[in-house]
């Protein structure tokens, strides 16, 4: 009976789960006199930045040492400020803007408000080299498409956070960027041979251990040539023996949430969990769909039955628990290790500079009556969520009253059937604005584009994900759908100020000290 006690203790030690509410529930206090010792927030659990402090603080009254995580990469994935829309540009963006100084700065500043806030780990960044344009969970959530690029920038945020005194988290390992699948809900094959995993996915994560990252994410997916039996996130082949073993991580592995569909449809959520501690995993992350009492319970029982049954040994139970324990201590002196007031923000500048303007597009700016704005949006991922708002209409409309808006989801519109003519009716006479949001990945959304263009040639196209292929020739794209992406096109399109996102693909000379 005291060796279960034991091991139930070690369990608890190793899952980091979510809760409901923006409160502590009894259930996690008990579970954290018990041995837990991490837990996740979520948008669900944030109201302010004074009520997060303040639930972060009920926590740590039962340990000083808890981890306190949170999934906040800014740009389009953001929990501390879902219910505005992020205040920071995205990686996407700051991969173009390409200034390792700003990415570094803009990391720093979000550090020092998660500091603030109570956060001791934050699960970013994405490390991944998004290769592949059909990429439905990456995307914008990436640096870009460049090894190197997205590695010095990976360095610079990770230094850059844990700066201000917030542990960082590189994902998602071996590399999420070349699958064509969404992990929530399938699983996804990175079918390369291990040389070009070694030449493309893995120079980040190699930049994030030279940084001094001390937590790395498994990522659920398959690759073949590395392991062609199971998904990362459960292969000792990928964890051990080439994240600790080859790149020489000894830090903390944890998953990516256990219950996504990529690992939980095979496997069931306890055995995921048991398999991922096998394989190498330290911390499990639960909690993002599945958040209530009983699924912590479960998976610190499954735990123990699975040391018990001789499926997971009590050493490597124990190595992982110690894992999670060591970086509970590191994290908390980091944390409060940390002095001075942080530099002012420069979110909403870099956002402004990460803009690139077609000179087609430059010819029709500044607007000179308010706009007609229509946004085609399409589904949001799991990751990104439903409640983030997004888009040019909002700012638009606080800058020039009496802007118009309508936004269309591809339900809203049918197959084959052209577009009723009344969606153009209160742009007549008036500036036509379509916003598009990853166009490249969305047929119907190229549909709908190219023929609001053939009907309005003038009407100018606004990008806010992945730049691909657009209809016309006045495109502006803002390598994100951040509000501060969303405020920089808003000002953009009133005051056009010159010398603003005049840089090209090509064209990396711009500095932060450019004017915007």
């Amino acid at each position: 009976m005291e060796n279960e006690k034991e091991l139930r203790r070690l369990a608890l030690g190793v899952l980091q789960p979510g809760f409901v509410g923006t409160t502590a529930p009894d259930w996690i206090l008990a579970a954290i006199q018990d041995g837990l010792r991490s837990v996740v927030l979520f948008s669900r659990n944030i109201e302010s930045p004074e009520q997060v402090a303040a639930l972060t603080a009920r926590l740590r009254a039962e340990n000083r040492e808890l981890v306190v995580a949170i999934d906040e990469e800014s740009g389009d994935v953001t929990r501390i400020e879902s219910r505005t829309g992020s205040s920071r540009p995205g990686n996407h963006a700051l991969g173009f803007l390409d200034e390792t100084a700003t990415t570094h700065a803009v990391a720093q500043d979000l550090g020092h408000a998660l500091r603030a806030a109570g956060v001791s780990l934050d699960y970013a960044p994405s490390a991944d080299v998004n290769v592949n344009p059909d990429n439905p969970i990456i995307g914008v959530r990436s640096f870009g498409a460049e090894p190197d690029v997205v590695a010095r920038h990976t360095s610079a945020w990770i230094r850059g956070l844990q700066s201000a005194g917030v542990a960082a988290c590189a994902k998602h390992f071996p590399g999420h960027g070349d699958v064509a699948v969404d992990s929530h809900h399938g699983l996804p094959v990175y079918d390369a041979s291990a040389r070009e995993i070694a030449r493309q996915a893995l120079p980040p994560f190699r930049a994030s251990v030279e940084a001094g990252v001390r937590a790395v994410m498994s990522g659920h997916l398959l690759v073949p040539a590395l392991d062609p039996h199971h998904p990362a996130t459960l292969s000792s082949r990928i964890l051990t023996t080439l994240l600790r073993e080859e790149l020489g991580f000894d830090g903390l592995i944890v998953t990516d949430a256990i219950e996504m569909g990529a690992v939980a449809d095979r496997y069931g959520i306890e055995g995921a969990a048991v398999r991922a501690v096998a394989a190498g995993a330290d911390a499990i992350c639960v909690g993002g769909e599945n958040a209530d009492e009983s699924i912590t319970s479960r998976l610190a029982d499954a735990l123990v039955k699975a040391v018990l049954g001789g499926d997971l040994t009590h050493e490597r139970l124990a190595d992982a628990a110690r894992r999670v324990a060591e970086f509970a201590s590191w994290s908390t002196s980091l944390r409060e290790g940390v002095t001075g007031v942080p530099e002012p923000s420069v979110g909403l500048d870099a956002a402004r500079r990460a803009i690139r303007v077609t000179e087609a597009a430059r010819a029709l700016l500044p607007l000179t009556a308010a706009a007609h704005v229509i946004e085609l949006a399409p589904r949001t991922n799991l990751a990104i969520g439903k409640e983030t708002p997004w888009g040019v209409a909002g700012p638009l409309r606080a800058r020039t009253p009496g802007t118009t808006a309508v936004r269309l989801q591809e339900e809203d519109l049918q197959a084959d059937v052209p577009l009723p003519g009344t969606l153009l009716g209160p742009a007549t006479g008036r500036p036509l604005v379509v916003v598009v949001r990853d166009a490249g990945r969305h047929a119907w959304m190229r549909r709908a584009s190219s023929e609001l263009l053939r009907a309005r040639p003038d009407a100018l196209v606004v990008e806010m994900g992945l730049p691909g292929p657009l209809p016309g020739d006045a495109h502006v794209c803002t390598h994100g759908a951040s509000t501060a992406s969303a405020r920089a096109v808003a000002e953009l399109l009133t005051d056009a100020p010159a010398g603003h996102g005049t840089r090209g693909e090509a064209d990396r000379t711009r500095t932060s000290s450019d004017p915007w």
